[in-house]
């Protein structure tokens, strides 16, 4: 795994150099595009705090504010590695709308047993038969995998959040632009939502 970081981290560096760019693709977001809260999650998909979020929190924070229109909920990648690259170009593989975040919830609910080892070809038979699940199939996934297009997006995205939200670690949280630092305990996330309504 850290011949693959290694190997990753020197992949984003020139992809700084050379296609340090706008982000023109959109942001995996669902609630109502004019809630009063939006709430930003920067994540890694091999991150276990960021499954250890999502199952905590964002189930319970879909049915009481996202569901009802109260807040407007985004995922923003920052993959730390290539698997976390490529688990999220298969999130954005052909599923529309609310499958997405279905998806979502199954890649972290899963993620001990695709995010492990340095094989990337293993890693990613895993994450496909994750995605199997939502009847994509294997030459769909195939081809979007293979997609430079897709990875630009996600890695251009990655570059803007760096710059603009300075990300230490994963998960970062904002509640309408002002970084979330308390603990990952609905019943304090939801004070602070409420604070915002």
């Amino acid at each position: 795994m850290k011949e693959i970081s290694r190997i990753f981290y020197k992949i984003i560096f020139l992809f700084l150099l050379t296609f340090a760019v706008e982000v023109n693709g959109k942001i995996l977001s669902e609630g109502n595009a004019d809630a009063k809260v939006t709430v930003k999650v920067f994540s890694s998909l091999t991150c276990p705090a960021c499954a250890n979020f999502h199952s905590e929190i964002y189930y319970e924070l879909k049915k009481e504010f996202i569901d009802v229109g109260l807040v407007k909920f985004e995922h923003h990648p920052f993959p730390l590695d290539l698997a976390a690259l490529n688990a999220e170009v298969i999130l954005r593989c052909s599923i529309k709308g609310e499958k997405k975040f279905e998806l979502l919830g199954k890649i972290y609910k899963k993620q001990n047993l695709w995010a492990v080892g340095s094989d990337i070809n293993k890693i990613n038979e895993s994450i496909k038969k994750i995605g199997s699940e939502f009847d994509m199939n294997d030459e769909k996934m195939n081809n979007c995998l293979k997609n430079d297009k897709s990875q630009d997006e996600i890695l251009n995205q990655r570059i803007e959040a760096q710059k603009k939200y300075n990300i230490q670690s994963t998960p970062t949280i904002y509640i309408n632009e002002k970084k979330y630092s308390g603990k990952v305990d609905y019943k304090q996330f939801k004070k602070a939502i409420e604070k915002n309504l």
